[in-house]
């Protein structure tokens, strides 16, 4: 079974002329366990798409299922909020400026009918690489990688086996952007974790990502595997192109290095 299934998915805003298609005729599917990446340019839908499956859009037709289950509208149980966790791009406007992290780890743990929340929240902050001194801070007594942790460890929190990724990191300095993938890339490992990351970045996306999806105003022009896009193979000329300005070289070029990816 996979973990998340799309089929012909188009997500629309408006109504009558006013209608404006964000996403058309997508369709891709994300076995158990595994990191899948949708890349494009901005408006490109990739992020709309990770706001129909978590329910923050509801005007939308097709085909999404999470672990078998096929959804509908915007109407999301507490199962799925168990399963399925998303972390925002923008760490600071995420969290809660006036909670401090107790609170916020708190509540939700609180939510999903957890009791053993003193314990839990060190867990947490442990396996997202902070210690208990952080506990009792405010956001924005943090910086953009540690408020991005805390988040993070928020999404955690439910012990979900879905993570919806909406650029986590393209807020962070390039420094830090490392270190999140890689905290990112242990988690899946030691939880089982399934990802779907959206993603402007090659470079983002072949660290962290096995298999990614092309999106081009709406559409999806190429699915294709991280080795595929190292290999400098793509089919769909978008798709070169956006590889030609990731690595700021003409691909048709002889012997071009393959991207750090």
């Amino acid at each position: 079974m996979n973990a998340i299934e799309i089929e012909n998915l188009t997500v629309w805003f408006g109504a009558g002329p006013d209608r404006a298609e964000a996403v058309r005729g997508a369709a891709l599917s994300i076995p158990r366990g595994a990191s899948f990446g949708l890349v494009g340019e901005s408006g490109s839908g990739k992020s709309t798409i990770l706001r129909a499956i978590a329910g923050l859009i509801p005007t939308w037709s097709g085909r999404i299922a999470v672990e078998g289950d096929a959804l509908q509208g915007a109407r999301r149980d507490r199962a799925f909020h168990r399963a399925v966790q998303m972390v925002f791009q923008d760490p600071y406007a995420s969290l809660h400026p006036r909670h401090t992290v107790d609170r916020m780890l708190s509540e939700v743990l609180w939510l999903h009918g957890f009791r053993d929340i003193d314990a839990r929240i060190e867990r947490l902050l442990s396996d997202v690489g902070l210690g208990r001194g952080f506990r009792f801070r405010y956001p924005h007594q943090l910086s953009g990688g540690q408020r991005q942790r805390v988040a993070i460890a928020r999404a955690l929190a439910p012990e979900p086996r879905i993570l919806l990724l909406d650029e986590p990191t393209s807020a962070l300095d390039v420094s830090v952007q490392a270190e999140i993938l890689n905290l990112l890339s242990d988690l899946r490992t030691e939880r089982g974790l399934t990802y779907l990351m959206v993603s402007h970045d090659l470079g983002v996306v072949g660290h962290l990502c096995q298999t990614t999806a092309v999106m081009r105003t709406g559409e999806i022009v190429e699915i294709l595997d991280v080795e595929t896009m190292r290999r400098l193979q793509p089919r769909h000329p978008y798709t070169r192109q956006l590889l030609e300005a990731s690595i700021g070289l003409n691909l048709g070029a002889r012997g071009a290095p393959a991207p750090a990816v």
